[in-house]
């Protein structure tokens, strides 16, 4: 990877931890927009990264992807049934546990195992290095996907912006 791609990672990173990790366990109102915003985002820059690389990946980096992609969705799911759901202000609001959190870290622990794994199984981290942006924002997509499924089949009613929502005190 070049300078301005681990520049552009950290800074994605950062916004990442923050938007999403700080913000789900300090809980938020479940809104379609604050649900596929992220997500969105990331899996359109991540095509966008892995279609560059794509043509000249080894069957080995294609396998290792499909792989990755696989076990972060599984991991999406898994953090989604930690999130508690709730009804604040006539609308749902979600909030992460110390399960969510851990479940973070696991889901890390693992992108950052496929990329050395990647990297020495093929020789070359130009596939593995740039699907991360696809594999981080699939897992929150399928994560956040589930939690709206949830929220849904319990009744509560998911409000279609955040200024429709006063966010609940302490």
């Amino acid at each position: 990877m070049n300078p301005t791609q681990i520049l552009l990672y950290l800074v994605i990173a950062g916004l990442v931890v923050w938007r999403v990790i700080v913000r789900q366990l300090l809980g938020s109102a479940v809104t379609p927009r604050g649900l596929a915003l992220i997500p969105g985002i990331l899996v359109i820059l991540g095509v966008v990264n892995c279609a560059q690389v794509l043509p000249g990946a080894s069957g080995t980096e294609i396998v290792l992807l499909v792989v990755d992609l696989a076990v972060l969705a599984v991991l999406g799911v898994a953090r989604a049934t930690t999130v508690r759901l709730s009804l604040h202000d006539g609308n749902a609001y979600q909030k992460g546990t110390a399960l969510t959190l851990v479940l973070w870290l696991l889901t890390i622990a693992a992108r950052v195992g496929f990329a050395v794994f990647g990297a020495h199984a093929s020789g070359t981290d130009r596939l593995t290095g740039a699907s991360i942006l696809l594999s981080i924002g699939l897992s929150i997509g399928v994560q956040n996907v589930v939690i709206y499924t949830r929220a849904r089949r319990r009744g509560l009613p998911v409000a279609g912006s955040r200024s429709e929502v006063a966010q609940p005190r302490g």
